[in-house]
């Protein structure tokens, strides 16, 4: 899954992709580097972020989700938490919503992906971006997460989604600790054995940074997000949300080969 931010204040990219034009162009970059998925996000989730209008985000994500469609059949995501913002995506051509609330932003929420009957990930998030990282605790980290998502799972199908259009997101970084973090990830199988398929991202995100303090800058934490993109593969991830999808492709290309030469004939 390839990401692009249509913002100004992303974590990683924040204003570099906000030119409609601009972001058209990374979009075709991204297929061609071997994108199975494209997401699309109007509104940063980065601690502290502040929260975007409809109205804006609507401006920055459906334009260009229609141009994408025009030129792709690529499956196509919508990172929002706004039902409004999911229901033009998906009219305009997305075939995913991503929401890190879990459908918990709006009560409709779960009633619209219902409707929308598209793919939908459900991430979880202690709190909400401006707070999530305040003092993130948890007792066993990996159990509470996933039982959090199977009840925000079992409220989307009770609501009518059909469970094999969900997805499930640890959320790696909203709310957790780097110790945290890197718990999901050792037992990310235990995620994946709940019957989902697990969509992980960690891609340039400030954990990196704890193991390698020099990489203050996003752009210089290439080589933490692919260790932690194999990992999660190895773990049973259904997809990696990454922003460097050429170099994450030619790990993964790599490590299978590698696999597939060590297993016995």
């Amino acid at each position: 899954m390839g990401i692009v931010n249509v913002t100004p204040d992303s974590f990683s990219d924040g204003g570099r992709f906000l030119d409609h034009a601009v972001a058209l162009a990374h979009a075709r970059k991204l297929i061609v580097d071997g994108a199975d998925i494209l997401d699309i996000g109007g509104e940063s989730t980065r601690p502290g972020a502040e929260p975007v209008s409809e109205a804006e985000e609507l401006a920055r994500t459906v334009p260009l989700i229609a141009a994408i469609r025009g030129q792709s059949d690529i499956p196509l995501s919508i990172d929002t938490m706004k039902p409004s913002v999911a229901r033009a995506a998906v009219r305009s051509g997305a075939t995913m919503w991503n929401d890190v609330s879990a459908l918990t932003w709006s009560p409709d929420s779960p009633a619209v992906a219902a409707e929308l009957g598209c793919e939908v990930v459900l991430m979880h998030m202690r709190g909400e971006p401006r707070t999530m990282q305040a003092d993130p605790r948890y007792d066993d980290v990996v159990k509470e997460v996933a039982a959090e998502l199977l009840a925000r799972a079992d409220a989307a199908i009770a609501a009518g989604v059909a469970r094999d259009r969900i997805w499930l997101d640890p959320g790696i970084g909203f709310g957790k600790t780097m110790d945290h973090n890197l718990t999901l990830l050792r037992r990310l199988d235990e995620l994946s054995a709940l019957g989902f398929p697990v969509l992980y991202g960690a891609s340039r995100k400030a954990t990196i940074a704890r193991s390698d303090p020099p990489a203050t800058n996003a752009d210089d934490r290439l080589g933490g997000s692919s260790a932690f993109a194999l990992a999660a593969a190895r773990a049973g991830a259904a997809a990696v949300r990454v922003h460097d999808v050429r170099e994450t492709r030619q790990a993964l290309a790599v490590q299978a080969a590698i696999e597939t030469e060590a297993a016995p004939s």
